[in-house]
């Protein structure tokens, strides 16, 4: 009642005033550890991005004399699956921003900490456009080639014009854009595969015997994989009208894992004297919906498509908070950053709903992948190799210290 009884520029001026003081304490907020690791990664305190964090210009209409209220114009939904890049000292993220109207668009933040203070660039992303213009694009993938370019692939929907009468039909395919100052962005043709859809491509930092090299997911289906499914791999001539004639799995789905249902590769991968570090996202089925998880493994060095170690079991679950959201029990990751020292910022959202961050380095992810046994696909294996880690124990000194 008493809003009723202020004059609605008076109203306007106070609510601005006060929605200013709220985002300067939410995006100043120091971030803090969140409790004993697991000695492989260390999860932080807060998320580092959430719809709340977007800049208030980007929402409101500032102007008391055409917004009397101080209304929420363009509402934000959720912020969430960022690219990332290590740039010019700064941790940088590309964004998926979805609005309240459930479109998604790109905006790139950055960060000195690379754990907390991302400040956004000036505007989204404004992605130009193919002569079949997007729906909707998301989840992109930043790679810095060694060609010189920063690459961005995306995922980019459009209706299927073949189902019409299915107004949730959709064909998902793999959106290329490059850049050299992530400001200025060039929209190549989208990537042409022999596969009816694709999503979560990935390009590979290095050339591949003169070629460019590509991770990519084909499927059947908008959502279901269907006979496809797996990451793949596959050879281009050029990023400029990327074709894939040659397309394999490398990484298939397995009956009773983590990845049963489906996989995708994340972001690029980290190259390391013990091979390429990779980071995917592994999908089950429960009774009460998919489960998303994000584990690793590791491939040659010279020949990127060649699985050389599978630490079994998943690199990162949702837990507590993380478990709810948009679409529950997920978490996901298309960004992470190695630092001048060698430590890894892993961005991963949770539930389709925020970002957060897990800190590791190098090193500790070399240890994990190299040391950590493969999956044994049995109940009974499983039970022998958790005996035989007991047993050794048993024999260690520093194990039976009280």
């Amino acid at each position: 009642m008493n809003a009723l009884r202020t004059a609605p520029h008076e109203l306007a001026i106070d609510r601005l005033n006060r929605l200013r003081d709220a985002h300067t304490r939410l995006t100043s907020q120091k971030n803090s550890e969140a409790g004993l690791s697991n000695g492989i990664f260390q999860r932080w305190s807060d998320p580092v991005v959430t719809s709340g964090h977007i800049p208030l210009n980007w929402r409101y209409d500032l102007d008391p004399a055409s917004n009397p209220w101080m209304m929420e114009r363009l509402g934000i939904n959720a912020v969430f699956n960022a690219g990332a890049l290590y740039h010019n000292g700064k941790h940088v993220l590309a964004l998926r921003v979805e609005g309240a109207d459930r479109k998604s668009f790109f905006a790139l933040a950055q960060s000195d900490t690379g754990v907390d203070g991302f400040e956004f660039f000036e505007t989204p992303v404004r992605l130009p456009q193919t002569d079949d213009p997007d729906t909707n694009v998301y989840d992109m993938r930043l790679t810095a080639h060694e060609d010189g370019w920063i690459y961005g692939l995306f995922c980019t929907e459009r209706k299927d014009t073949v189902r019409m009468e299915d107004t949730s039909a959709a064909i998902a395919q793999c959106g290329i854009v490059r850049t050299r100052n992530l400001k200025d962005w060039e929209r190549l043709p989208d990537l042409r595969t022999q596969s009816g859809q694709q999503r979560n491509v990935v390009l590979h930092p290095e050339f591949v015997a003169g070629k460019y090299g590509l991770y990519t997911r084909p499927q059947d289906g908008f959502i279901t994989v269907g006979g496809g499914g797996g990451i793949g791999w596959g050879l281009c001539e050029d990023m400029a009208d990327a074709v894939i004639d040659d397309e394999s799995i490398v990484d298939p789905k397995i009956y009773h894992t983590i990845k049963e249902l489906k996989n995708g590769q994340g972001p690029a991968p980290l190259k390391t004297p013990a091979g390429w570090l990779h980071l995917a996202h592994g999908v089950r089925n429960t009774a009460a919906g998919l489960r998303y998880v994000l584990y690793m493994f590791v491939t040659d060095l010279n020949a990127p498509w060649n699985i050389t170690h599978r630490p079994g079991g998943h690199l990162i679950a949702p837990e507590g908070p993380e478990r709810t959201g948009d679409v529950s029990n997920v978490v996901f990751c298309n960004g992470w950053t190695v630092a001048p020292d060698g430590d890894v910022f892993i961005y991963y959202a949770s539930s389709d709903t925020r970002l957060h961050v897990a800190t590791t380095s190098v090193a500790q992810l070399v240890d994990y992948c190299l040391n950590t046994p493969e999956d044994p696909l049995t109940s009974r294996a499983c039970v022998e190799q958790r005996i035989a880690l007991i047993e050794a124990n048993r024999h260690s000194t520093t194990a039976n210290r009280p």
